[in-house]
């Protein structure tokens, strides 16, 4: 018996040995389609070779695609448990040709494979080939050596492979096992053909042309092949069974769903451990590329996903949360193949335990008011749809698990009542937003959010994706196009541009439309409770709602960001670890250029703390330690000891941060939407460039990371190096050479202020008391000095009239610039007859200036007119005569 790992394994090296390339499966989240929710087949990834797009780096490939079919048009999941071959999650084997090989090497590779690789028997196999591909049905014949009745011709589209209304198409061929007799049904296109007798095991796709309009039809230049082989139905076939969850993969899933429950896989409990096992790995999958539980889009059908597991497992009778502890059993089954699983592994397991104990917690609450609400409904009776939309709005019961929980009493669910009481509360909700200015603007974001849904936010794991043009703005109000040279506001159905938010600045970059449109996106902001608008103009082309575009984040610019981020928290952790753990987050700027970081903190920091700062930052830097990003029950992660970011809005579920080690602890763990480096070792280096106070024990950090930082450091060193060598000495000499010169500055200061001062009292060389004039009974004493600062004119007042006795002082400085200060000093025994205060005034007035003040015995003014200083002596001198 072969296992699934052995298949793909023994798939994938045929065609290796064939010289095909071995591909990795892509995303479950396609980043070249907008229009699918997930990948679904194993062409989704190539589609731009096919469609011409862009070039395959090699001319044959092979792949093992992860696909989901749960949501949209693709939605397997109501039949998932119930039937043998139904699966949300499910494997695509498949080689591809871009314009290498056509028809007859894609069939005699696949006759091979299938007849001498797995060894199934001739006889149990047949195909069908579209009813006017004549080629295909001769190769089919001459290579395999069918005959004409194995070999049946369909006329329907199940034989015809198009993409799209326009673009690549072409006729398939597909390969059909015969189970045997013992099993009802038909060959296809039989009447019958529904059984389960005849099962598609491998469908070819032969691409011969390009679609140009309805009934229109070109050949392609390079025909190429597309091949689908579902793993799952290929392992039911070689391992001998008829149902794919017989096979070894399913069988180990359902094994520890058992153990873990303690009821065995049996009558009508089997269906519920099937369904645990398919969507155990539909949940893991699409949590490990980057899909979390939510309201929204892809959130939303994981979440759906995740909840019918756990209620079934709730109907099994588990107690406690079951679905993650199977996860080690599924990354023991598929961790090789796929070491994405390996790797989330932890984040896995926690979001399904959060998720589950969450659900739990609901169905609890719901069911029981659910009873409450059907009391007295009899089978075939129906809910109303107000009382849904309360389970709904007010107790978190979602509409499906409404139905879900009736459907065993034969009850049903006015829908179109539900549709309605939700359509009235979003209409509320627009009205109570109805005003001026940025909230009447707001309006038109809520308008849009309410008919178009929330923007899908791929950015946690790409720079660039396909998404769709679902609006364009301008000046509040709907626009159908924009031309080049116009400023737009975008909305797209799903971007990688972050919106601004908690800090962090919006992404930049651009947008490509198929019809070869440009849009210089500037800045992204969030708006109307879940859209990402974004902000640019037009370079090139005309852009028109319903647009396909490329959406391309500027790399090094987001590069910048998420390192500053990522080293906000980083800091956050130090300044708590130096300061105390009063220190809480204020404030933050998460730029391309520079970080921000305000905080609670009652004084400055010391220089010493300051660098201790910075040096615990850079400590988990060279670490290199990976940043992990977990969803986690808000009030759980808070509880835990992670920090929550200042303005942050947060909802039920949150995403946890974490990264570093210190002192046997993780370094930093924080409440953030944001994005992160995959490892502390990106940010390369963070240095602090300074702190100050921003308000009233609120003080704020400004930092640098990386290249920016590495940029600054030479900066300061190129300097340093400048200063030395002016100052004939070694780099690390400088700063106590600067010390001695500043000490030998102050020293040269003192004492030339000590010689101005005596020039000044001395007149040139004459004693302190010449010039001392008599005027009346008393003495004056009026002088103007140059070079001496106003604050030092009072000491030579002081002075002056020691030398005096008892009269009056007056000394004019006169400055560089032309003004002049005055200071005027009375002896005690004066005060009562003449005023410092009166006489400064007088003074002032001739050099220009109003008022003066000071005490009775000393008073200083101003004035912008020096030359004056003569007059205004003479002006003081003037009123002592009186």
């Amino acid at each position: 018996m072969s296992s699934v790992n052995d298949i793909r394994s023994a798939f994938l090296g045929f065609y290796q040995k064939n010289g095909h390339e071995v591909v990795a499966s892509s995303s479950l989240v396609p980043k070249n389609d907008p229009t699918l929710m997930f990948t679904n087949a194993g062409m989704v990834q190539f589609k731009d070779y096919f469609t011409g797009r862009s070039t395959a780096p090699w001319p044959r490939a092979t792949t093992s695609q992860k696909c989901v079919r749960a949501g949209g048009k693709h939605n397997d999941l109501d039949n998932v448990g119930y039937t043998a071959r139904h699966h949300t999650f499910f494997e695509m084997l498949g080689n591809f040709s871009f314009g290498d090989y056509f028809k007859e090497r894609a069939i005699e590779l696949a006759w091979t494979l299938i007849t001498r690789e797995f060894g199934l028997p001739k006889e149990k196999l047949l195909v069908t080939v579209y009813h006017e591909d004549d080629e295909a049905f001769s190769l089919w014949k001459r290579i395999a050596g069918l005959p004409d009745e194995k070999i049946i011709r369909i006329a329907t589209s199940d034989n015809f492979w198009q993409m799209g209304d326009t673009g690549p198409c072409g006729p398939c061929s597909e390969i059909f096992y015969d189970h045997g007799e013992s099993i009802p049904g038909g060959p296809p296109g039989s009447a019958d053909e529904d059984g389960d007798r005849f099962i598609e095991i491998w469908n070819l796709v032969f691409m011969q042309f390009e679609q140009i309009a309805p009934g229109n039809r070109v050949p392609l230049p390079k025909p190429s092949i597309d091949t689908g082989m579902g793993l799952e139905r290929m392992a039911t076939v070689l391992q001998g069974v008829h149902n794919n969850y017989d096979i070894d993969l399913f069988r180990a899933l359902i094994r520890a769903s058992v153990e873990a429950t303690g009821v065995p896989a049996e009558g009508p409990h089997l269906a519920s451990h099937r369904i645990i096992a398919d969507h155990l790995r539909a949940s893991s999958f699409l949590i490990a590329d980057g899909v979390l539980p939510s309201n929204e889009g892809r959130g939303y059908v994981l979440r759906r996903i995740m909840r019918r597991a756990m209620r079934h497992a709730h109907l099994l009778g588990a107690v406690d949360p079951l679905l993650w502890r199977l996860v080690p059993a599924l990354v023991r089954e598929m961790g090789r193949a796929y070491p994405e699983l390996i790797r989330a592994e932890a984040l896995i397991s926690e979001t399904l335990r959060l998720e589950e104990i969450r659900f739990r917690r609901t169905l609890a609450r719901g069911l029981g008011l659910l009873d409450e609400a059907t009391t007295g409904l009899v089978a075939g009776a129906t809910l109303d749809g107000e009382t849904a939309f309360r389970l709904y709005d007010t107790y978190g019961f979602p509409l499906d698990l409404t139905q879900e929980a009736l459907r065993a009493r034969n009850i049903g669910v006015d829908t179109a009542g539900f549709a309605t009481a939700m359509e009235r509360q979003k209409a509320e909700a627009r009205a109570s937003w109805a005003g001026s200015g940025d909230t009447a603007a707001e309006t038109i974001w809520l308008t849009l959010r309410d008919r178009l849904g929330a923007t899908e936010f791929l950015g946690y794991s790409a720079e660039a994706s396909e998404g769709k043009l679902i609006a364009l703005v301008r000046d509040g109000a709907e626009i159908a196009e924009a031309k080049a040279g116009e400023s737009v506001q975008v909305v797209v159905n799903q971007t990688p541009f972050y919106g601004e938010s908690g800090g962090q600045v919006g992404d930049a970059g651009r947008i490509e439309t198929e019809g070869g449109a440009v849009i210089r996106v500037d800045d992204t902001q969030k708006r109307g409770d879940g859209l990402f608008v974004h902000q640019g103009v037009v370079e090139s082309g005309v852009v028109r709602t319903g647009d396909s575009a490329r959406l391309s984040v500027d790399h090094a610019r987001r590069g910048s960001i998420r390192s500053n981020h990522s080293a906000t928290h980083l800091l956050h952790a130090a300044l708590r670890n130096v300061l105390g753990e009063h220190v809480a987050q204020k404030g933050s700027l998460v730029a391309p250029e520079r970080l921000r970081f305000d905080f609670s903190h009652p004084k400055p920091i010391e220089a010493e703390e300051l660098a201790a700062i910075e040096e615990i930052a850079n400590e988990v830097v060279l670490q290199d330690a990976p940043v992990t990003t977990r969803l986690m029950d808000r009030e759980e992660a808070i509880g835990s000891g992670a920090m929550a970011l200042f303005g942050e809005k947060y909802g039920d579920e949150v995403r946890v941060v974490s990264m570093g080690e210190r002192e046997g602890k993780t370094y930093s763990v924080e409440l953030c939407g944001g994005t992160h480096v995959g490892r502390t070792g990106e940010i390369g280096l963070v240095t602090i460039l300074g702190e100050g106070a921003v308000a009233a024990g609120v003080r704020r950090v400004e930092a640098l990371t990386g290249k920016a930082a590495r940029e600054h450091l030479e900066l300061q060193d190129r300097r340093l190096k400048q200063v030395a060598s002016a100052l004939k000495v070694r780099p690390e000499e400088a700063a106590d050479r600067v010390a001695a010169l500043v000490e030998e500055r102050r020293r040269l200061e003192r004492e030339l202020a000590d010689a101005k001062r005596k020039l000044a009292l001395g007149g040139g060389g004459q004693a302190a008391g010449d010039g001392v004039r008599a005027v009346g009974d008393l003495s004056y004493l009026g002088r103007v000095v140059e070079g001496i600062a106003p604050k030092e004119l009072k000491g030579l007042v002081d002075e002056a009239k020691k030398s005096v006795g008892s009269g009056v002082v007056a000394f004019v400085g006169v400055a560089e610039d032309g003004k002049a200060a005055i200071v005027v000093g009375v002896s005690d025994d004066l005060t009562a007859r003449f005023s410092a205060v009166d006489l400064v005034r007088i003074g002032a007035e001739h050099l220009g200036g109003k008022g003066g003040g000071g005490r009775p015995d000393m008073a200083q003014a101003g004035g912008p007119d020096g030359a004056k200083a003569g007059e205004a002596l003479g002006a003081i001198e003037a009123r002592l005569a009186g």
